[in-house]
């Protein structure tokens, strides 16, 4: 008797301890999620990264001016000649280059956005999980990840036009591959204004100003991109 009672305490025990580890596992934050974007955001680099122009480290002061002038038709002037000041030797006075230039600085802080965002996502889920934290939350951050991955897909069928623009044979065919960036920043530009609405009913989190900050400033980017490619655009109708 005194044995069946060891064995089934003993049996009892381990039933309990097996349940406790299957609740600790449930309250780990998954990885399944991040995992993905790691490898996401590695593929975009080795495929993104033959495309962005070379930046050349002497520059005349026509170089300067060119990008200074250009700059007059975006939105966020400042900001267009800071973030494009270092293309200035490698544009060569070309319009088209200069767009194209202006996109891979833009695809450049949108991908740096969207790794950020990812690292937000897997300390919100560890939060919900542990600590109950708001669930919209977390659901926003990951509506806004993906906005920003489809931004991050039309930048770079841009950025893939643009080079194709060297081989251009006809006005109507760089027109018409100039309407197909025009509409993808277009798109990207929508994409992100999407990303931040979805904050509008967050309250209470402590990272939703930050990546805001931040969406905004990819925002103004993708703006002045824009403009510059119409620039380019007017440039060659005129």
């Amino acid at each position: 008797m005194t044995a069946e009672i060891c064995n089934a305490k003993r049996d009892t025990s381990l039933s309990q301890k097996s349940n406790t580890h299957r609740t600790e596992e449930t309250m780990k934050p998954s990885h399944r999620f991040h995992q993905p974007l790691l490898f996401f955001f590695s593929l975009l680099l080795a495929t993104f990264l033959p495309l962005i122009p070379t930046v050349h480290s002497q520059e005349s002061s026509d170089d300067s001016d060119f990008i200074r002038t250009s700059c007059t038709s975006t939105l966020y002037q400042d900001l267009c000649f800071t973030s494009l000041s270092n293309f200035s030797s490698s544009v060569h006075n070309e319009p088209a280059l200069l767009a194209r230039a202006a996109i891979s600085v833009t695809l450049t802080k949108t991908l740096e956005l969207a790794s950020y965002l990812s690292n937000v996502i897997t300390e919100t889920s560890h939060v919900t999980s542990e600590n109950g934290a708001h669930p919209t939350a977390a659901a926003v951050f990951r509506d806004c990840f993906e906005n920003l991955k489809d931004a991050v897909d039309e930048m770079r069928g841009s950025m893939k036009q643009m080079r194709d623009l060297v081989s251009t044979g006809s006005f109507e065919s760089f027109r018409f591959q100039m309407s197909n960036v025009q509409t993808w920043l277009s798109a990207a530009l929508t994409d992100e204004e999407t990303c931040t609405d979805g904050f509008k009913d967050v309250h209470d989190e402590p990272r939703k100003d930050d990546v805001c900050a931040r969406v905004d400033d990819v925002k103004k980017l993708t703006s002045n991109a824009l403009a510059l490619v119409n620039r380019c655009v007017d440039k060659a109708i005129h």
